[in-house]
């Protein structure tokens, strides 16, 4: 049973609500996540609350004016890496927005900063509503991103023009609301709009809404998509496991499997989940990039487990570091826009180690693009999360807040059961700052997250979403993108 919950939060507004969510409705929303019913039950009754065919509504908060109301245009747009999350908080932006009588126009930038800065933009009013309801099951950016940077410290003059064009984007369109959802790029992307609207005198809400899967924005308890990729992960490891171990002979063998990662270990740690507290079940080992390792070691582990149980799956980020602090797949030869070495396979770089000091059978799986992809086994925790991190995004908006980053809060009742909401904490703090798995969530050894980190990972895969089905496979949504007229000359 799905046993968290959503707790919005409320504020007062300083633009009028257009409508006010009944005591009702927010029980049958508490009950939709929390009741013991069938998963399809919940997940259809959620989607029924979040997309309005029941009145969803900002019940509980004041709608008196404490400032002076700005009246414009929002634009949302989405940036980095896809999650299977992301699309929620588009669709919890667009649901919150159309609730704000300051709120004119909704608008979406297409492939993020850098579509905004070609005046690449589309209505989102003319969406159906059947769209944005399939946004809370459907992975990928459905506004496309990128990974554009306004770069003042490498390249000035280039970021100078970049944000007089941005800022002309803005007035062309009344753009008095922007909300950016990404990781640790686009939370600074956000903090210098925000900054140089300050400079400028240009009245601009920026608030930066949480998403990446690698979990490692700073000051919110998770980020949206993390969830749902440690619980695909953790099960292909099961499933994984299961394969291996059937085949497990006397010569024994082992599996690698590779995950996303560069610099935070939290995507690999999250499969110790697939042991299900049992030491002897799969994955045996989990390399963090936190971490470094000395491979003799990491070999002679290996060795141990293998001599046991005839198999061994190790879990590998895919920027772990031998004991010198050189990142095994890294490939200096060439470099990617960041100008860091790229990543060309741990997996396979310690698959020759194995093999040719243990003479090990061993095969690598590289999960890839797939594991943010899979909105098919995504956590009903991490989607109603991310929906409420894009409704919080635009509450604050509405309230004059500005220069901040939603952050999801965790509250542990005295039963044990995990209760969610939202706060704010200042862009400043945020960007470029990584967080990492605390080294005391980790044994001594380095090899297996622990009980502290088993604790907090496993309510964030808590439920699944009820995915419709068109020929025995999901049936995803796109969004028609119907463009706004532009209004300035083409961008040089």
């Amino acid at each position: 049973m799905f046993n968290s919950e959503i707790r919005m939060v409320g504020a007062s507004s300083v633009c009028s609500i257009r409508a006010s969510r009944s005591q009702a409705q927010m029980g049958r929303l508490t009950s939709a996540l929390t009741s013991p019913q069938p998963v399809g039950t919940v997940c259809r009754n959620l989607t029924e609350l979040v997309t309005g065919s029941r009145g969803i509504r900002a019940g509980g908060m004041e709608t008196k004016t404490n400032m002076a109301e700005l009246v414009g245009n929002l634009l949302v747009a989405q940036s980095g890496g896809p999650t299977c999350a992301i699309n929620a908080s588009l669709a919890g932006v667009v649901r919150e927005a159309g609730r704000h009588e300051c709120i004119e126009e909704i608008y979406g930038g297409l492939n993020g900063i850098y579509g905004i800065l070609e005046e690449n933009l589309i209505d989102l009013n003319d969406e159906k509503s059947r769209t944005i309801e399939g946004l809370l099951y459907t992975p990928a950016a459905a506004l496309g991103t990128c990974r554009y940077k306004i770069d003042f410290n490498r390249k000035p003059a280039k970021a100078a023009k970049d944000m007089d064009r941005l800022f002309e984007v803005f007035q062309a369109h009344n753009i008095r609301y922007f909300f950016y959802a990404g990781g640790n790029d686009s939370q600074d992307t956000s903090h210098k709009i925000h900054e140089e609207a300050v400079k400028r005198g240009y009245e601009l809400r920026v608030i930066g809404v949480p998403k990446t899967i690698d979990n490692d924005l700073p000051f919110t308890d998770s980020c949206p998509g993390y969830g749902s990729v440690i619980k695909h992960n953790a099960t292909v490891v099961m499933e994984v496991g299961i394969d291996v171990r059937s085949m497990a002979t006397d010569d024994g063998s082992c599996s690698i499997v590779e995950v996303m990662g560069r610099s935070a270990g939290w995507i690999a740690a999250g499969t110790v989940l697939a042991k299900r507290g049992n030491p002897a079940e799969p994955p045996h080992l989990i390399l963090l990039p936190e971490i470094r390792y000395d491979m003799d070691a990491v070999l002679a582990k290996i060795k141990e487990v293998v001599d046991v149980h005839r198999y061994c799956v190790v879990v590998v980020g895919e920027g772990i570091k031998d004991k010198d602090g050189k990142e095994l797949g890294a490939d200096a030869t060439r470099l990617d826009a960041f100008g860091h070495p790229v990543l060309a396979g741990a997996a396979e770089k310690l698959k020759e180690y194995v093999q040719g000091k243990l003479n090990t059978k061993t095969r690598t799986v590289m999960l890839g693009y797939a594991q943010r992809a899979a909105g098919h086994s995504a956590s009903l925790t991490d989607i109603t999360n991310a929906f409420a991190c894009g409704e919080a995004a635009v509450r604050a908006g509405a309230e004059g807040h500005s220069g901040f980053m939603v952050k999801i809060i965790r509250t542990v009742q005295p039963d044990g059961k995990v209760t969610w909401s939202t706060g704010l904490h200042a862009l400043g703090e945020v960007a470029n700052v990584e967080h990492f798995v605390p080294r005391d969530w980790v044994s001594e050894d380095g090899f297996m997250p622990n009980e502290k980190f088993v604790d907090y990972a496993r309510p964030l895969i808590e439920g699944e979403m009820d995915v419709p089905m068109e020929g025995g496979l999901p049936r995803y949504v796109t969004l028609e993108k119907s463009a706004v007229e532009k209004k300035l000359p083409p961008r040089v």
